[in-house]
């Protein structure tokens, strides 16, 4: 990995290290070197959840304890931090051993996920918890930003099943009509089917959950349940 590999991570983080070798292990899975980034993740989870927890504190002021720890669980779980991963293209900076790299664990979402807690970890090691927190801040923003506080911290996918129960009708039927691009950087395109409505709509994401939340949010506004 060269140093213009890292600068151009270090920009889209917004953030260079003062210690190199920090993001180096932060980026390197256990299958490539025994100095791998498990122990960072484990600082960069609770740095993770501690910013996260805060920033829902003081961006929704008149919501319950219960609702606030749901928003964080939907943040801080492993899809969304996959996501935030595939964004800054994590998979094409990560060093992997060879059995990974043929199995496509780049693209895997527990070892991006995995990664991106421990850049978080890395800044707070680098710079204290103050830089770490911007770092996370920086990427978690936008999805903050777009938290519908009256869905009670649930995504998408969740709010169509219990709608779906409460009408009783049928689960919906979420099947992957196609991916577009290379395998690096794939745009995945999912339908959801709900029969019982005669309703079918598509989503795309850089994931295949990532497409099929955004199909569950059509059938929603379709529906009327969001506007």
């Amino acid at each position: 990995m060269t140093n213009n590999h890292l600068a151009r991570l270090s920009a889209s983080l917004g953030y260079v290290f003062r210690q190199e070798g920090l993001l180096r292990q932060a980026l390197t899975h256990r299958s490539y070197s025994a100095q791998h980034n498990e122990r960072l993740e484990f600082l960069g989870d609770s740095v993770l959840n501690c910013t996260i927890a805060k920033a829902l504190y003081d961006t929704f002021p008149n919501l319950p304890e219960g609702t606030l720890s749901r928003m964080r669980a939907n943040l801080v779980k492993q899809d969304t931090l996959a996501e935030i991963a595939i964004q800054l293209k994590l998979g094409d900076y990560m060093l992997l051993g060879e059995g990974e790299l043929k199995s496509g664990g780049f693209r895997r979402p527990s070892i991006l996920a995995d990664t991106l807690e421990s850049i978080f970890g890395a800044v707070f090691l680098d710079a204290g918890f103050d830089a770490a927190q911007a770092v996370v801040l920086r990427q978690f923003q936008p999805v903050i930003a777009g938290i519908d506080p009256n869905a009670s911290g649930k995504d998408a996918k969740t709010r169509l099943q219990e709608w779906l129960q409460a009408k009783r009708h049928p689960l919906p039927d979420y099947r992957l009509s196609g991916t577009r691009g290379e395998a690096h950087d794939q745009i995945f395109v999912v339908a959801c089917h709900i029969p019982a409505l005669g309703i079918t709509t598509q989503g795309q994401g850089r994931s295949r959950r990532a497409a099929e939340q955004e199909a569950a949010l059509a059938v929603l506004k379709q529906v009327g349940e969001i506007k």
